[in-house]
């Protein structure tokens, strides 16, 4: 899946383990839960790290929702769940991954 590589301007704050933000993997790097949106290091700076593709999961059989034991991530008008190393968002009746 394809992320964009939009810098998140005067980002000052350093995120990593001891932050205080919320660790979410996201294939060979982790992403930080920040304002809404997530954050990941590159080059020195911090990027927006958003998807670009719609990319439905299939055969997902679980609902999410609050208590249903994976951890949930606000993120931009919806919550993602990490799953199997990834986020889920609902959408449309099915689950995309993030």
């Amino acid at each position: 899946m394809t992320t964009t590589h939009a810098e998140h301007p005067q980002h000052t704050h350093v995120h990593g383990p001891t932050c205080g933000h919320v660790a979410v993997p996201h294939q060979d790097h982790v992403d930080y839960v920040h304002d809404g949106h997530l954050h990941r290091e590159h080059d020195g700076h911090f990027d927006e790290c958003e998807p670009t593709a719609h990319v439905e999961h299939p055969t997902h059989d679980h609902t999410h929702g609050p208590g249903c034991g994976h951890v949930a991530v606000p993120h931009n008008d919806h919550v993602d769940y990490i799953h199997d190393g990834h986020r889920h968002a609902a959408h449309d009746g099915h689950y995309d991954d993030h």
